[in-house]
């Protein structure tokens, strides 16, 4: 077994770690195993938190995720800015009318993990789907954290890995990046194609959960078409009223 011998280890231990039988290794360990398999340092992150021993608690009863009213407020505030609170198993929890026009993976109550693989309609919205699916896969692991026996995310999970085999590979490669910014390109059925840059925050008092917000580099096409949207919903025009129709079915 070549990785063990490069994490200086026995191959029988290796294995007993492989199949979850020695779920406590100690920190060296944890640094070989992170340094043999070129982990950045979010992944050895979470690879410490898996090995750390955690007493087991009952679980409280699941209760539903709600965004809270004020940052619900707070959103309305920004007509402008395409904005939507995820929770952590990447449920669309709110969303203001300029994102649900932007994206449709971005409608309340829509699971965007679900939709980004199970719905053909998420891989016509980004014209980079592999790489989005990919991110939205290591996010899922992110949120989760250590949980990973928890009952909404292993129904979710086992269902995505019985019909998307996409979804399955990805899933096993153990990739772990939570969502904080970057760039997405979306090809809008209404305004075309544009690129828009997001940030996410953090929602202090409700762990898991995130604020992202969208923006189109100012004097940009995009911002034309992010202006054309907004002005497409202040107007009722029938074309937008027809796909926030279609995308709330």
């Amino acid at each position: 077994m070549l990785k063990a011998l490069l994490a200086g280890m026995s191959a029988d231990y290796y294995v007993r770690l492989e199949q979850g039988r020695d779920k406590h290794p100690s920190e060296q360990v944890v640094t070989a195993l992170a340094r043999v398999f070129a982990l950045d340092d979010e992944a050895t992150a979470h690879l410490r938190e898996l090995a750390r021993p955690v007493a087991r608690r009952r679980r409280a009863p699941h209760r539903p995720e709600r965004a809270s009213r004020g940052l619900t407020t707070l959103m309305a505030a920004w007509p402008n800015t395409p904005a939507l609170v995820l929770g952590r198993h990447l449920d669309v929890l709110v969303a203001d009318p300029l994102a649900v026009a932007v994206n449709s993976c971005s409608v309340p109550g829509v699971n965007q993990v679900r939709m980004m693989f199970l719905d053909p309609e998420a891989r016509c919205l980004y014209p980079d789907w592999s790489v989005h699916a990919a991110e939205t896969v290591a996010s899922l692991r992110a949120s989760a954290g250590t949980d990973l026996d928890d009952p909404r995310l292993t129904d979710l999970v086992g269902e995505l890995s019985l019909k998307s085999e996409e979804f399955r590979q990805l899933w096993a490669r153990h990739d772990i990046r939570a969502k904080t910014a970057g760039v997405k390109r979306f090809a809008n059925p209404m305004v075309g194609e544009f690129t828009l840059s997001y940030e996410t925050f953090a929602v202090n008092g409700a762990p898991g959960q995130m604020l992202i917000a969208y923006h189109a580099e100012p004097g940009s096409p995009s911002e034309r078409a992010l202006t054309l949207l907004g002005s497409m919903i202040a107007t009722g025009d029938p074309e937008f009223q027809d796909a926030a129709a279609r995308a709330h079915e």
